[in-house]
């Protein structure tokens, strides 16, 4: 049977990863967390003081951006691939909202892009992957055979990450990830290079009142018909 490739965008807090991870298993197909990508250079920028301070200093990070390697390990025990930052794993350090709320203007910054597309590119090129974050159906895969596009109200995707950062035991407030999604939604939508939108030929979907089951089964139903129909 052959293999397509399958590219879900959308808005922070939507539910994406969590929804490549059981396609690409129930697939057999490599998912790959982009948005995980984007956080650890953005976690390695801070570690050095380029941004989260009174200034930042972005062309000290493009200098840098080739002494940053970035790679998946898959973990057994936890049943998915975490990030390593230069042979570190970062998994934990890169979820945090700290971290949150600087990596949209991270994402803004085109060397950091154009290194991070690249590297995208080269993980999907046999296909039989599932990939997630801003960009994935509109400039690292245009010609994906299946787009997804997920949103949900910014209330409802607030909540969703309030309470994962709670069951963390991260000390924040729901005004805080509200306005930090509000935040990253604006600055994701209007940046220059490769703004988060909708691709022409993506399936748009809005999971404000769904559950994780009823989505996974209609996302599964929209790729088992693509390969069906190769």
């Amino acid at each position: 049977m052959r293999k397509i490739t399958i590219a879900i965008d959308g808005y922070s807090s939507t539910g994406k990863s969590t929804i490549a991870k059981q396609l690409a298993k129930a697939l057999g197909y490599i998912y790959v967390d982009t948005g995980a990508m984007y956080r650890a250079v953005t976690l390695f920028a801070m570690r050095n003081e380029f941004i989260g301070t009174e200034s930042s200093n972005i062309e000290a990070l493009v200098k840098l951006l080739p002494k940053i390697n970035l790679k998946f390990v898959y973990n057994e025990t936890v049943g998915f691939a975490e990030m390593y930052l230069n042979n570190e794993n970062v998994e934990k350090e890169i979820r945090t909202l700290e971290v949150s709320r600087n990596v949209s203007q991270i994402a803004t910054i085109e060397e950091v892009r154009y290194k991070l597309v690249e590297m995208q590119k080269k993980m999907g090129q046999e296909k039989g992957i599932v990939m997630d974050g801003r960009d994935i159906g509109t400039v690292v895969f245009p010609e994906a055979e299946l787009k997804l596009f997920m949103t949900a109200s910014a209330e409802k995707r607030a909540t969703r990450r309030y309470k994962e950062l709670l069951d963390k035991g991260d000390d924040v407030t729901f005004e805080e990830v509200l306005k930090n999604v509000e935040q990253r939604d604006y600055i994701d939508s209007h940046r220059e290079f490769s703004p988060l939108k909708l691709a022409d030929d993506a399936i748009e979907f809005d999971n404000s009142d769904m559950g994780l089951e009823e989505q996974f089964e209609r996302i599964l139903g929209y790729a088992q018909r693509v390969i069906n129909k190769l």
